[in-house]
């Protein structure tokens, strides 16, 4: 049985309660982390302070860039462990670890430490009334200790998404990871203590989120700026916890995201495309495909390709590399996204597959695997068409023109993602233009560049990840003034 345990200072923190962690593809506990009470809350951020005024906040930037590129080296060396811990707490299926999860991660802390690297200050020329002018310049300096509370869908990535800028810019961090996946967190608490992080830089506390550890870190005077992706009611509530101190905070708070699939697309690339963006990690990205829109001429043979596609999906153990489907998150999980299959039946859709629980050989009986499943004819006003579902499932409806197509796709509170589908390059840029989300994907899903912003509109989110935005976030910029 593995123990995850809080990290303080580059120190393991034995004290705590424990919970368990379980393999969703399982069911089993496979590993116990160790709860950290507020009082552990008050230590790790206590000790990422005391590292602000230490040598990490004497370090020159040219030498804490080296150590973020050493941080990704070390990612490097124990990829197959963390490639299997990520599994194990996620049930995401390894070869999607394998390249999307963990080298991810490392280029997140070459990117920034890159874009950190050749970031400018700005220097103007100022008159002034006895003719001598003056000039202003602005310095940038870290931000303070960083809350980053983090998601279970893709724990070490998001992570790195936070930790990697914050670092780069000069702050400290305490990390709260999901406690449903503790593991990639902790492990790469060692590797920077052994990449020669300075004690207190990175530190770890696990645990829930509202009454527990979350709330204690969210509300705790200490920490200067927050940075959280997660569902929206947490959003709200990490939000409230930040006021009296008026922290920084950025929130990405997941979406509903459209696609639209145009008469004149590639069909088959469009289906291949929306496949990826419906079923990737279970749909649970929160980038993945939940609404799928496609123009009347093409709906039909859309339809019966994509039902084919989730069709030919094999659930069963993440690690077999002829699995295509690996479990939801928990027991807890696969409940809730029943309850939207259940819902959607109720409303009166037609279901074209999927809608259920698939049958599995031991041990993955016991797993939280749910069917893929695809859904037609609700009305826009249903409840599984406005929330989140989180899952492998979508619904498919027809469109006449492009206006109807933006109307259909606007038509939500959420505004992160949306994919366009068409041979048409101009109406691809007329669209893009008019959907009210951050990111459109022309003909494609998932290319991220960490140097692009990323965030959402609407209740997907408050500020912006990526490139210099990040870098902007997790500093603070001085302006100096001398008269000449």
């Amino acid at each position: 049985m593995r123990h995850f345990f809080s990290v303080i200072a580059n120190e393991v923190v034995a004290d705590g309660p424990t919970f368990e962690v379980h393999d969703p593809a399982t069911g089993r506990v496979h590993a116990l982390a160790h709860e950290a009470t507020p009082a552990i809350v008050d230590r790790a951020v206590e000790a990422a302070r005391a590292a602000l005024r230490g040598p990490w906040g004497r370090m020159p930037a040219t030498a804490r860039l080296t150590l973020l590129r050493r941080i990704a080296d070390a990612i490097d060396a124990r990829f197959d462990d963390l490639v299997a811990t990520e599994v194990h707490d996620t049930g995401m299926l390894a070869g999607f670890a394998r390249r999307v999860a963990i080298p991810r991660g490392a280029e997140s802390f070459r990117v920034f430490a890159d874009l950190a690297q050749s970031l400018m200050n700005e220097c103007f020329e100022t008159p002034t009334p006895e003719g001598a002018g003056a000039l202003n310049y602005t310095l940038r300096r870290p931000a303070g200790v960083v809350a980053a509370i983090c998601p279970w869908n893709l724990p070490l990535l998001m992570l790195t998404w936070k930790v990697a800028p914050a670092l780069a810019m000069g702050n400290t961090v305490v990390v709260k990871p999901s406690e449903e996946t503790p593991g990639t967190a902790t492990l790469l608490a060692e590797l920077m203590a052994q990449a020669g992080l300075p004690p207190g830089v990175f530190n770890v506390v696990h645990g829930g989120g509202a009454g527990s550890t979350g709330a204690a870190l969210a509300s705790h005077p200490g920490v200067d700026a927050i940075t959280f992706t997660g569902e929206c009611a947490t959003g709200r509530a990490i939000r409230a916890a930040a006021a009296p101190s008026l922290n920084a905070l950025c929130c990405e708070l997941g979406g509903k995201n459209p696609a639209l699939v145009f008469a004149d697309a590639d069909l088959d690339a469009a289906v291949a495309g929306c496949a990826r963006s419906t079923f990737a990690n279970t749909g649970q990205v929160c980038l993945c495909t939940e609404r799928i829109y496609v123009e009347r001429p093409l709906f039909t043979r859309f339809v019966a390709a994509l039902t084919r596609a989730a069709r030919a999906l094999k659930a069963g153990d993440p690690f077999a590399p002829d699995t295509t489907l690996g479990p939801v998150i928990s027991a807890d999980q696969r409940a809730r996204v029943l309850e939207y299959y259940r819902q959607a039946q109720l409303d009166g859709a037609e279901v074209l597959t999927g809608g259920g629980i698939p049958e599995l050989p031991e041990p993955w009986r016991g797993g939280s695997f749910i069917e893929p499943t695809l859904w037609t004819g609700l009305s826009t006003d249903s409840r599984c068409l406005q929330d989140e579902v989180f899952g492998p499932v979508a619904h498919i409806a027809p469109f006449d023109g492009e206006e109807e197509a933006i109307a259909l796709a606007n038509e939500s509170r959420y505004g992160l993602a949306a994919t366009v589908w068409s041979r048409d390059g101009a109406r691809t840029m007329r669209v893009a233009a008019s959907l009210e989300v951050g990111t459109v994907w022309c003909n494609g899903w998932l290319i991220r560049d960490l140097r692009a912003p990323f965030a959402g509109m609407k209740q997907s989110g408050v500020g912006r990840e990526g490139g210099r935005h990040a870098l902007e976030f997790f500093s603070r910029v001085r302006n100096v003034c001398i008269q000449l």
